[in-house]
């Protein structure tokens, strides 16, 4: 019996899955795919987390896809309106006729000499393995731990008579009404959750170790309401959208070049809405400068309002133990709880944890050099997506499945069945991969690719420097390595 064939293997139907295989239909028809999937549904994080009040963490303009105009009033937007924009967007272009759920990739071999992997995968709950051949492999999985978040070992939880959950495996069962709450964390969880259960709660303490950068926001773009009045939606939401990149862009160089002034004005902002009485130092002014860690975003002030009104305060201490009805601090100080949430942070997960096998040999991804932010050296016809760290995901995976598909394009032109990224130059030095002091970065950042010291092994976070590169520069520059393997004979295609 023959191996089922298709030309490109997706894996992972979320945002940037879904994404991928819009491109491909556009730009690449003549090509055959699918998209495995682990879990039984669309939508990746945006359906796994559904802890209260899940939003973006970037504006819906940039967040959506280049192809697909946001539409809905808010920009910075909930996660169950996210979800249904990437459901609709399958939808409507037949992206669902292609997707094999319960199928977890773990393997993938490559084999030189026939120009094409074979993937091997985990399905349904009795994990039977699968097999597939393809050309080329597009990972969308993202790059966290969907298993599992991360939880330190904190003393004495065994004592705590109360309830303990983790945003990431929300209960459909927990009423957190009327109880007191203590959420620990200070990232983007953290600021989400506060405001979102203190509207029923009898009180919500968000428990930090040490502050983050908090920045308010409008969740409308008052701009992009006026831009829609009077323009087509897709000339609107273009405009929009390089508004905010621009704007973004600007954020992080000045926060990078003069971190000073924008803590300063960090500082104001939160100034501003807690009133001058609130001790703003304490609680907001963090040890490192702005993005050296994400800054986080908080729509309309919810964070800050909570606070003011009183339905919500901030402690920054360190935790000594658990007790039976709290957490008591290293200041001696007990906090009471019925519920505790450990929004302490996620586990990467490069790749869903696929093991590549190239040739024979097991391949050590951090021990290879990440090829325009979306190849790896030494690792032949496979390609990965992720996103920007100081902006949004959409930004950079939209570019990466639009270079591919030219990539794809230009080996059908050359007669190539192969194409490996390969660093010849010695003067190139490695360097991390993301350059984040976030503490679910340092855990795992050792694991990753390296990126290179000079284009186009440097990862540049900027959009308009990788649009140039990405979307107008050349595939077939000096790093990438092309050859004609002998083809074999016509493998069974899929009726994908």
């Amino acid at each position: 019996m023959s191996l089922e064939y298709v030309d490109v293997l997706i894996v992972g139907a979320g945002l940037s899955g879904i994404g991928a295989a819009v491109h491909l239909q556009n730009d690449c028809p003549q090509k055959t795919y699918a998209i495995f999937e682990a879990r039984d549904t669309i939508g990746g994080t945006w359906d796994l987390f559904r802890y209260p009040g899940i939003r973006s963490d970037s504006d819906m303009y940039t967040l959506g896809y280049r192809f697909r105009p946001w539409t809905q009033a808010k920009a910075i937007a909930d996660g169950p309106s996210i979800l249904d924009y990437v459901r609709q967007t399958a939808r409507e272009h037949g992206i669902e006729r292609h997707i094999r759920f319960r199928h977890r990739v773990v393997r993938a071999s490559w084999s030189s000499a026939d120009a094409r992997w074979t993937v091997e995968a985990e399905r349904g709950p009795d994990r039977e393995i699968v097999r597939i051949a393809c050309n080329f492999l597009y990972l969308c999985a993202g790059y966290y731990n969907y298993e599992r978040g991360y939880t330190p070992d904190f003393a004495g939880v065994q004592d705590f008579k109360g309830r303990i959950v983790h945003p990431q495996h929300w209960p459909e069962d927990l009423d957190y009404s009327g109880k007191r709450v203590v959420v620990i964390g200070s990232g983007a969880t953290a600021v989400t959750l506060v405001p979102a259960m203190a509207e029923t709660a009898a009180h919500v303490t968000m428990l930090q170790r040490s502050p983050s950068y908090v920045m308010s926001l409008p969740s409308r773009d008052l701009i992009a309401d006026a831009l829609r009045r009077v323009l087509p939606s897709k000339a609107a939401y273009a405009l929009v959208r390089w508004k905010n990149v621009l704007l973004s862009i600007l954020f992080f160089q000045l926060s990078r070049r003069y971190p000073e002034l924008v803590k300063k004005l960090l500082r104001k902002g939160v100034r501003t809405a807690l009133g001058r009485d609130f001790d703003v130092d304490t609680h907001f002014k963090p040890r490192y400068n702005p993005w050296d860690q994400r800054v986080c975003f908080v729509p309309d002030a919810d964070l800050f309002k909570a606070i003011r009104c009183g339905r919500a305060s901030i402690v920054t201490d360190h935790i000594e133990r658990f007790t039976d009805s709290g957490i008591r601090l290293a200041s001696g100080k007990e906090l009471k709880a019925d519920i505790i949430v450990t929004a302490t942070g996620l586990e990467l997960k490069l790749l869903g944890g696929t093991e590549l096998i190239v040739d024979g040999q097991r391949i050590d991804l951090s021990k290879t050099l990440t090829y325009k932010g979306m190849m790896c050296s030494g690792v032949p016809n496979m390609a990965f997506a992720i996103g920007y760290t100081n902006a949004s995901w959409t930004l950079k995976c939209d570019l990466t499945s639009a270079y591919l598909c030219r990539l794809l394009n230009h080996m059908d032109r050359m007669g190539y069945r192969q194409c490996t990224p390969r660093n010849t130059d010695p003067s190139v030095t490695e360097l991390p991969l993301i350059d984040f002091s976030s503490g679910y970065v340092q855990r795992a950042i050792d694991r990753f690719p390296k990126q290179g010291s000079k284009t186009p092994w440097r990862l540049h976070q900027n959009y308009v420097r990788d649009l140039l590169a990405l979307r107008y520069g050349p595939v077939d520059d000096a790093a990438m390595e092309f050859s004609r393997p002998a083809p074999l004979i016509e493998p069974a295609r899929s009726a994908a």
